[in-house]
C-alpha cells in the first residue's frame, strides 16, 4: 500500500519533491496539494492526479493523508510541522525547520509531548555517497580522532534578493548540518572573517565569507562561502584526523584531452550536484513511514542547525566570537535530558 503524501508549498522544491514522489521513488503517492498560489497548485496537482486543499491545515486534517511534505515559505514552516505532529502524522520539513529558534524548541516539546519522532528534516547531503563514505571512515577510525575539517561551497552567482545573513542561513547551514552528523560532535563556537570582497557581487553583500567553528571536543571547522565564484557549483570537504584524511570526491566527469589540455567540466547547480541525493532521501524517508520508524535528520538537527546559524549570522555582524548556547539534547534523540 503506497504512502498517501499531502504537500504544503508547489514552488521549485516543492515540485521538484513531487516529481520525485511521482516519478524517482517507490512506495508513495501526491493526493493532495496546496499553496498560496491557488492557480500553481491546481496546475501542479492537475499534472499528477492529486487534488488541491485551500490550506495547509486542511491537507494535515485530511483523512486519506498519510504523511505531510512541507516546502512552504521558510517562516511558515513551524505553524504547518507542529500542525503534523498535533494530528500524529509523519512529516518532513526542507530545511530550515524553523526561521526562529524558539518555534524549533516548540517542534521539539510537541515531539517530547508525544513521545515518539515524526519529523525529518531536509538537509540531503546526508543521503550523498561520497559524504556517506565519508562518515563510514570516519566512525570506523580509519584517521584517528579528528582534528579539524576544510569545507568550500561556491556558487556561481546568486540573485539580488541574496543577502549576507544567507551565506550562514541558506548556503553554509548545509555544512554545518553535515559537519555535526560527519563528526558526532557539537558545535560550540561561530566566527566569521570578512575578506576583500569580489567585484562580481551586488552592492550589499559580503562575499566571500570565510567562517570558523568549534566543536565540543576542540575540533575546529572552517568554511569558505563564495557565492559569485563565477565557474561553476564547487562543493569540498576534508576532515584531517590524527592519522590520516579524508577528502570528498568530486562528482564523476569525463575527462578530456585534446589541444594540449585535460578538461574536465565542472557541474554548475546544486540539483545537478545532489541529484541522487534529494532522490535517496526522500526514498528513505518514504520507507520510513511505511515502517512507522522515523529516520534521517531530527528535529533536534533542525533546532541545532538554526541555533548555530543565528549565531554565525551574529558573529558576521559583531566580527566577535560568539557562542552557541544549545538546549540539553533530550532522550528522544539520543541525549541524556528526558
Amino acid at each position: 500500500m503506497s504512502v498517501r503524501v499531502g504537500v504544503i508549498g508547489t514552488g521549485m522544491i516543492g515540485q521538484d519533491h513531487i516529481r520525485r514522489l511521482t516519478r524517482a521513488v517507490t512506495g508513495a503517492e501526491v493526493v493532495a496539494v496546496t499553496d498560496i498560489d491557488g492557480d500553481r497548485a491546481a496546475s501542479v496537482a492537475g499534472g499528477v492526479g492529486a487534488r488541491t486543499m485551500p490550506s495547509g491545515a486542511d491537507v494535515t486534517g485530511s483523512a486519506d493523508v498519510d504523511a505531510v511534505l512541507v516546502t512552504s515559505w521558510g517562516p511558515t514552516h513551524a505553524e504547518h510541522v507542529l500542525a503534523a505532529i498535533e494530528a500524529g502524522k509523519p512529516v518532513f520539513c526542507e530545511k530550515p525547520l524553523a526561521t526562529e529558534v524558539e518555534d524549533c524548541l516548540r517542534i521539539v516539546e510537541a515531539e517530547r509531548a508525544r513521545g515518539e519522532r515524526l519529523v525529518q528534516v531536509g538537509f540531503m547531503r546526508r543521503y550523498d555517497a561520497g559524504y556517506r563514505e565519508m562518515k563510514e571512515l570516519v566512525d570506523a577510525g580509519d584517521i584517528g580522532i579528528p582534528l579539524m575539517a576544510h569545507c568550500v561551497h561556491r556558487n556561481p552567482t546568486v540573485p539580488e534578493a541574496y543577502h549576507s545573513a544567507m551565506a550562514a542561513q541558506d548556503t553554509a547551514v548545509h555544512e554545518i548540518d553535515t559537519l555535526r552528523w560527519l563528526l558526532d560532535d557539537e558545535i560550540v563556537s561561530a566566527q566569521v572573517i570578512r575578506p576583500r570582497r569580489t567585484s562580481k557581487r551586488f552592492e550589499h553583500l559580503q562575499d566571500p565569507q570565510i567562517m570558523l567553528f568549534e566543536t565540543e571536543s576542540g575540533a575546529r571547522i572552517d568554511v569558505e562561502v563564495f557565492v559569485n565564484c563565477q565557474y561553476g557549483y564547487d562543493i569540498q570537504c576534508e576532515v584531517v584526523g590524527e592519522s590520516g584524511t579524508i577528502r570528498l570526491p568530486d562528482p564523476a566527469r569525463t575527462g578530456l584531452r585534446s589541444a594540449a589540455s585535460v578538461r574536465t567540466a565542472i557541474t554548475q547547480d546544486w540539483k545537478q550536484r545532489f541529484a541522487d541525493a534529494f532522490d535517496a532521501e526522500m526514498q528513505s524517508w518514504v520507507d520510513s513511514v511505511a515502517h512507522g520508524a522515523a529516520s534521517g535528520p531530527s528535529a533536534w538537527d533542525g533546532y541545532a542547525a538554526t541555533a548555530i546559524c543565528g549565531a554565525t549570522v551574529e558573529a558576521l555582524h559583531s566580527g566577535q566570537v560568539v557562542p552557541v548556547a544549545l538546549k540539553d539534547r533530550p532522550g528522544l534523540y539520543g541525549g541524556t535530558n528526558q
